[in-house]
């Protein structure tokens, strides 16, 4: 699954919960937490999403203060960059490997992150442009910036993008121009401002429920 050579990197495997459909699942949702989140943070949402999915809902391998983060910060905004790189590579490699083992299409994967989930989600857009089905991007800051690669989608991927309006952790032009690369690579990016800051409100959710309801269908 790489999209690039990493024959002498050690990759560790991620905890996380596995809910599989009661039925044959359309898809898989893919959970991606928030700082300080962990595998079991946004699994209360899952069932909004409908009961035709399976579940794989991760925690990150970097800690920062003892919280758990999908990549390591050098400080508010700004990233590790070679390290969301590296993290980015293992997560791709581990659910190359949970999906064997769990016995799901690994084709169908829908990323649901918040903020740092969102972001390392982002990370697998831009190195892995034809690994996810779609993408819920919750309050998201584009996860490589001095390191951007050249990436197009393979076919048209949906996102769901739904920055804050009075976010302090991200500037609105950083955002515009984020939205513009994804758009620009051929995600189709459907958009929704939301009237707060950096934390999640009800409308991020129900937005996300009728994106997704749209765009993957129940057959």
């Amino acid at each position: 699954m790489s999209a690039i050579s990493l024959s002498t990197a050690v990759f560790q495997p991620l905890t996380y919960v596995y809910q599989p459909a009661p039925t044959p699942a359309r898809a898989t949702l893919l959970l991606l937490h928030g700082t300080g989140g962990d595998e079991r943070d946004l699994l209360a949402i899952a069932a909004r999403f409908g009961p035709g999915l399976n579940v794989l809902s991760l925690r990150g391998n970097v800690q920062e203060g003892g919280m758990p983060r999908f990549f390591r910060r050098l400080g508010m905004g700004v990233f590790d960059e070679p390290d969301v790189i590296f993290r980015t590579h293992e997560l791709a490699d581990f659910l190359g490997k949970v999906a064997v083992k769990e016995g799901f299409d690994a084709t169908k994967l829908i990323a649901v992150g918040y903020s740092n989930g969102a972001n390392i989600a982002g990370g697998l857009l831009m190195l892995y442009p034809g690994l996810l089905a779609g993408a819920v991007l919750w309050r998201p800051m584009q996860p490589l910036v001095q390191q951007v690669p050249v990436f197009a989608a393979p076919r048209p991927v949906p996102v769901f993008f739904t920055p804050g309006q009075q976010d302090p952790t991200v500037r609105p032009a950083a955002t515009n121009a984020y939205a513009a690369l994804l758009t620009r690579a051929g995600y189709v990016l459907t958009r929704r401002d939301m009237p707060t800051g950096h934390n999640l409100v009800p409308a991020d959710l129900d937005g996300a429920v009728a994106w997704l309801e749209a765009n993957f269908p129940a057959v």
